[in-house]
């Protein structure tokens, strides 16, 4: 009996919370603009001179007044260069890059405070955002004038087929700051960084390879840009190119505009 008890109260406040839950059920769709910024092989003191414009769509369902799930599309550019470093041996390593970068995630959202649009009281909070993405990019770089992709001429002393793949995994983590404008429109200001599973968005990652080997088998084009350092060159093969054992990464930043399109369904009333 006791066991029919406890199943009939646990039923009764799934119910409620399900009700109570429902208030804020429902999707947001909107866009954002903000700036996105690379760290990594060619930024290791954390400079943001070399900041670039993002933005992209979202698309997020509300479970409740404190969890969220969320789609969503970036894009934006990163670049960086040597040139900008303050440290002796990076000016003298002289390398470059620059990508554009395009992302899909799907994420989870949690709100500190309990969020409720059109509400009096809770009509803001902040939150965290984590989640997987996918992303793409492919770094470039430029020699007499003209631009090249990296990846295919095997910088780092890479045979054909075996070059790193320009479509990676990563992880999102966040934190944000939700506000409504009105009982339909909120905006949002973000920020958030990536955990990378490469280190090859700029293109270096380990030892300089043998220069006679990469003019062998992909050209002078790509013996040149292996090894851009000023002279006396420093590109002898063994030395350390980059950090292969600490991985790329980027963050964005930005606020963004949405749209709800759900409705206040108010818990049902027993007598």
């Amino acid at each position: 009996m006791k066991y029919i008890r406890g199943s009939v109260i646990l039923i009764c406040v799934l119910c409620f919370c399900t009700q109570a839950f429902a208030q804020m059920k429902g999707w947001e769709v909107g866009g954002w603009i903000g700036a996105s910024n690379y760290f990594g092989d060619l930024n290791t003191n954390w400079r943001l001179n070399r900041a670039h414009l993002a933005g992209g769509a979202l698309a997020r369902y509300n479970l409740n007044d404190r969890l969220c799930v969320r789609l969503g599309a970036s894009v934006g550019a990163l670049s960086a260069t040597d040139a900008d470093s303050k440290n002796i041996y990076e000016k003298r390593r002289n390398l470059s890059f620059n990508t554009y970068l395009a992302e899909g995630a799907f994420l989870f959202e949690f709100n500190f405070l309990p969020y409720i649009h059109g509400h009096r009281d809770y009509f803001f909070t902040p939150y965290v955002v984590l989640g997987p993405t996918v992303y793409f990019f492919n770094p470039t770089a430029q020699l007499n004038g003209k631009t090249y992709k990296l990846r295919e001429l095997g910088t780092e002393g890479q045979f054909r087929g075996e070059e790193y793949n320009t479509m990676q995994g990563a992880f999102l983590y966040g934190i944000g700051l939700k506000y409504d404008l009105s009982y339909r429109w909120s905006i949002s200001m973000e920020v958030s960084g990536r955990k990378l599973f490469n280190d090859y968005i700029d293109d270096v990652s380990g030892n300089y390879a043998d220069s006679r080997d990469i003019r062998s088998q992909r050209g002078d084009i790509a013996a040149a840009l292996a090894d851009r350092s000023v002279e006396p060159k420093i590109g002898l093969p063994g030395r350390q190119r980059g950090n292969g054992k600490k991985n790329d990464t980027f963050v964005m930043a930005g606020i963004s505009l949405q749209y709800y399109f759900g409705a206040i369904r108010c818990p049902g009333i027993t007598r």
